[in-house]
């Protein structure tokens, strides 16, 4: 961003809405792109803003006539630059990200939390879920935040929570102790079901990388920021979910459920196994890509994995 510009909005701009109009001028201009845990402009900037002010977005409509002062609007106008500059997405800037209701650290080292598998959660995964599970499997758990959303929406189960990244983990550690869960949700390293012979679980939740590799080359310059791990996964953006369907029904108790996100490779999903009954769930918040299967249905179809 040009110094006179900044300097100007340094002189010009007096209260949050002067600011926060201003600040989603500057980021419509430079077409940036909203995507991780906000959806537009004006929710990006009240992120940032929020952040060095301390005040909840409803905080800060409540105050949106109140002057900043020069400080704060000094610190403010530096994280937007590089905001714009570094087209790093709010939450990394932050390093705070909200999921389920729930606060999240997150930096570099794992995916920006933004799955709407949030909204299964905080329904309890109703209708499907007949009975509160006691053993719950969070795998690519990357910051944790759906071993964390689903352990206190089920306070009596132990959940898992499997990554193969050392350094997602270390994130997941960093948010389990934040919420005081560490004796509930346990961080484990393991490709997959590797390191988990002889584990049992109720329920199986499953945000995986399913970015296949076309979407891969032509992903905005946000995503750049994220581990390359987190989002890639082979030409139909399948290569997990694959192993996931072949092998999940021998980690799921009788009447267990698998619900697993694939994202835009659901319709590459659908061709390839045209003979398992996906049933794909429908969000009120918006969201698609999410399916759900009993641990009888993975048995039945396992042949068409390749099992």
């Amino acid at each position: 961003m040009n110094p006179s510009i900044l300097e100007n909005a340094l002189l010009d701009l007096h209260s949050i809405d002067d600011v926060l109009r201003w600040s989603v001028s500057q980021m419509m201009s430079q077409e940036l792109y909203f995507g991780h845990g906000t959806i537009n402009a004006v929710e990006e900037a009240r992120v940032l803003l929020g952040h060095i002010l301390q005040l909840t977005p409803d905080e800060l409509v409540d105050a949106r006539h109140c002057r900043l002062t020069r400080d704060e609007k000094g610190d403010y106008l530096q994280l937007l630059k590089q905001r714009i500059e570094l087209r790093k997405p709010a939450a990394y800037l932050t390093h705070e990200a909200w999921f389920a209701g729930l606060p999240f650290y997150v930096d570099e080292r794992v995916l920006v939390p933004r799955s709407p598998i949030a909204e299964l959660i905080e329904n309890g995964f109703q209708p499907w879920l007949q009975q509160s599970p006691q053993r719950v499997l969070d795998l690519c758990t990357g910051s944790g935040c759906i071993a964390i959303a689903c352990a206190y929406a089920f306070p009596e189960a132990q959940v898992d929570a499997v990554d193969l990244s050392t350094d997602a983990l270390l994130v997941a550690e960093q948010n389990i102790a934040q919420h005081g869960l560490q004796q509930q949700v346990i961080p484990l390293k393991s490709d997959l079901f590797r390191e988990l012979s002889g584990e049992r679980y109720d329920l199986i939740v499953s945000n995986p990388p399913y970015v296949d590799d076309e979407d891969m080359a032509d992903l905005p310059d946000e995503y750049q920021h994220e581990p390359v791990m987190g989002l890639a996964a082979g030409s139909d953006g399948l290569e997990l979910v694959d192993k996931m369907l072949l092998e999940a029904a021998d980690y799921l108790n009788d009447g267990g459920l698998l619900f697993c996100e694939v994202g835009n490779s659901m319709p590459a999903l659908n061709e390839k196994y045209p003979e398992t009954p996906f049933l794909w769930v429908e969000f009120e918040r918006g969201g698609d890509g999410v399916f759900v299967l009993s641990r009888e249905q993975l048995i039945t179809h396992r042949s068409c994995y390749g099992g």
